[in-house]
């Protein structure tokens, strides 16, 4: 899925702090050996779960927690879904398209390789209940995503630009144009969603009428160049955003980098949460994938798959025959070939 995908755990600045303050409250009797020493100290595990306060402190670094823009759009997705159900009650028509046994229905979007204009509307949208459902006793905006020091173009900034909610399609437009124009994938899409709520975290601000274009700018730039095999150059976003400067784009990264304390990994499983939950909130909000019947040349190809991946297990297979079989040293490995016939 990219060239920095990796599937070790990286914790937030707060976690490692807690984690070392933690780590140095034991403190040995000075009378005691050091047999004694050994017998009483406290075995690490005993001390604190990494997982649970990865857990607390930052969805974007735990695979297990829930996403933020998913929890921020459930008042709003409830609303949608009772409205939609009465709707398509009272005309008896139902907007989904369900299997059966002469037709199977498929999109063309996995968690390796998803629909690039889906996943960007999917993002925009996630970005935008972060905005409508932030605190309402909002915080600081910090200036380097402040709109008005740092303006994107030279038009100037209406009086209430910190006031006025932008909608769900000027967002997506703007999302929209620096990926068409700096053709961009969509996997960098959900990264730029995890960087952005990972910033959110880390920095404890919000995303707001006067520095949503900013951050997304931020996330998007740094996604693309961590993500992408060869990334844009931060001059090339100054040919896209005409009256912005590289110095203002290197600024941009370098305090963004330092929000996040530099912490750019993401994990395949954090990475396939934030996927799933696109296309939970997609099918909420009546954005789901176009379906497709399935054809018989895909059927092909998804047999091909299938038996690729068959003769692979199989060949995992056969050094642990050749294992023994003792309680000790037992392992299993557990598959499921399915193949379209």
């Amino acid at each position: 899925m990219g060239n920095t995908t990796s599937c070790c755990l990286s914790a937030s600045p707060k976690l490692r702090g807690n984690a070392h303050s933690l780590l140095e409250s034991y403190q040995p009797d000075a009378d005691l050996s050091l047999e004694d020493r050994g017998c009483s100290l406290q075995h690490i595990r005993d001390r604190e779960n990494i997982d649970d306060l990865n857990l607390e402190f930052s969805p974007s670094d735990h695979p297990r927690a829930g996403t933020i823009f998913l929890s921020k759009s459930q008042t709003d997705m409830r609303e949608k879904r009772r409205s939609l159900f009465i709707h398509h009650h009272r005309l008896g028509q139902t907007s989904k398209k369900f299997s059966s046994c002469s037709t199977i229905f498929l999109d063309d979007s996995t968690v390796s390789q998803p629909n690039l204009r889906y996943t960007v509307r999917c993002v925009a949208l996630a970005i935008y209940y972060h905005i409508k459902n932030r605190d309402p006793d909002g915080r600081v905006v910090l200036d380097i995503f402040d709109e008005n020091l740092h303006p994107l173009s030279s038009s100037e900034v209406p009086p209430d630009y910190d006031k006025q909610n932008p909608e769900q399609k000027h967002i997506y437009r703007f999302v929209r144009m620096l990926f068409s124009a700096a053709q961009l994938t969509a996997e960098c899409a959900i990264v730029s969603l995890v960087y952005l709520e990972r910033l959110l975290t880390y920095a404890e601000i919000d995303i707001c009428p006067a520095n949503w274009k900013r951050i997304v700018l931020g996330a998007i730039l740094l996604a693309s160049k961590v993500w992408d095999d060869q990334a844009v150059w931060n001059v090339d976003y100054c040919q896209i955003l005409k009256d912005i400067t590289v110095e203002d784009m290197n600024e941009l990264e370098r305090q963004f980098l330092e929000l996040l304390q530099f912490n750019i990994n993401v994990p395949s499983s954090v990475y396939a949460k934030y996927y799933f939950d696109l296309r939970s909130l997609a099918e909420a909000n009546n954005l789901s994938f176009p379906l497709e019947p399935l054809s018989r040349d895909r059927a092909h190809k998804l047999e091909a798959i299938s038996r690729l991946c068959e003769d692979k297990y199989r060949d995992l297979r056969k050094p642990m025959r050749r294992r023994s079989a003792s309680a000790d040293n037992l392992s299993l490995l557990r598959w499921s070939p399915a193949i379209i016939s």
